[in-house]
């Protein structure tokens, strides 16, 4: 028998480390061809490192958080032959890229491990299960053994719904309830690290203004109604779209909001094109998806394109260029929504703007009160350079724009 040293691989352009983010193998373990042995994070992307050969795991080059350098020992195998060799493995493609961010949540904290439940007695398999990361954690923090699931993809690829569907068939309801003492010291790793890096970089270096604006969107929900019963056979509008096409009439009259501030170079690159961000929540943390060339789309393209980029984040399918090279972001609470919210800039951009939750109130019009639906945007800006002026007149641009829709759709 002989040795065989794997080592990191170069795993993309300009790239020296890399975080290890989750091992697949351990000490003992047999592993076959092209088996995933770990997966590991750069800037990037998130990428999985395959086995070259077969052979049997003698030792793990790192713990889970730790940084690997690019060439690396990252598993020692014991291999069929003689003597010692030392390869690198060739990375399978990023499978969960990690994104820009844009705000703070709360890190994934896994709980004691539940008392056992009665589920479905199966008989584990000795294969690994084929699953995504995003399924993998959630598996985790229920305390599932996913060689108990039945997987109802390719291949027996377990999805979200399988796992959703597992924990339901074995859902039990405590008899006790007991005061909980446990503490858990959990080690930020993976795209929480990221998170929190680019959210500590962010506002250490921008200087926040944040802009509150209540908008009458009454005239442009009573629209996008209309328009869903009309268009069954198209993908349901929500006030996204609208949101996006007053984003581009907008930033005509104020190119200086769509723009990246370089502050090492001191250049500010104002941008053409209109390429939005949209902040979406997944199971990994808050991704930020990118529909480009929003300038040449129209109402239904829109929505259809953030529907597309939404689901592939949440499924871990997003590449990274469908991950990168936003010059303006949307953020918004969805249901949660709140009367307002100060989102922190999505660094090198200038911009962001929030949404807030709709409400219905008596709003003074023509001498009497009338119910209207209303609702704010929650907006910041650098302000290193976007002076105050600038904002407020911006954001008074799109709550015209909003207020009155048929003008985004009225040719200048």
């Amino acid at each position: 028998m002989g040795i065989r040293i794997i080592k990191l691989p170069d795993v993309g352009e300009g790239v020296a480390e890399a975080e290890l983010v989750e091992w697949h193998v351990k000490v003992g373990d047999s592993v076959q061809e092209d088996q995933v042995l770990a997966a590991v994070m750069t800037d990037k992307a998130t990428v999985e490192i395959p086995a070259p050969v077969a052979g049997t795991v003698l030792a793990l080059g790192g713990e889970v958080g730790g940084v690997l350098a690019v060439g690396s020992e990252l598993v020692r195998l014991e291999v069929a032959g003689e003597g010692q060799a030392e390869v690198a493995a060739k990375p399978h493609e990023a499978v969960a890229p990690s994104p820009p961010v844009l705000a703070l949540t709360p890190a994934p904290v896994e709980p004691p491990k539940p008392a056992p439940v009665q589920r479905p007695a199966r008989e584990p398999t000795r294969e690994k299960p084929i699953a995504s990361p995003a399924v993998r954690k959630r598996a985790r923090d229920a305390g599932v053994d996913l060689r108990q699931v039945r997987g109802t993809g390719p291949a027996g690829r377990i999805s979200h719904d399988d796992l959703d569907a597992f924990l339901r068939a074995g859902e039990a309801k405590p008899s006790v309830r007991t005061a909980n003492t446990v503490v858990e010291t959990v080690k930020i790793i993976g795209l929480r690290r990221r998170i929190a890096q680019k959210m500590a970089e962010s506002k250490r270096r921008v200087a926040h203004f944040s802009y509150v604006e209540e908008v009458d969107v009454t005239a442009v929900e009573a629209l996008r109604t209309t328009l869903n019963a009309e268009k069954k056979d198209r993908p349901r509008l929500t006030l996204m779209p609208f949101l996006m096409l007053a984003l581009v009439k907008a930033v005509a009259d104020f190119p200086e909001v769509n723009a990246l501030y370089d502050d090492e170079a001191e250049t500010v690159e104002r941008h053409g094109g209109v390429h939005i961000g949209i902040a979406t929540q997944t199971s990994s943390g808050l991704m930020v998806p990118v529909v480009r060339h929003c300038e040449v789309r129209g109402l239904w393209d829109c929505a259809a394109e953030v529907l597309r980029l939404a689901e592939a984040a949440r499924e871990g399918h997003a590449t990274r260029d469908e991950l990168s090279g936003s010059t303006i972001t949307i953020t918004s609470l969805g249901a949660l929504g709140g009367i307002a919210s100060t989102p922190v800039i999505n660094r090198p951009e200038v911009a962001i703007v929030g949404i807030n939750k709709q409400v219905v109130r008596p709003v003074w019009q023509g001498g009497q009160f009338v119910p209207r639906t209303m609702m704010n945007l929650s907006s910041s800006f650098d302000h290193r350079v976007i002076d105050g002026y600038v904002a407020a007149s911006f954001i008074q641009r799109l709550k015209a724009l909003l207020e009155a829709p048929a003008t985004i759709f009225i040719e200048a």
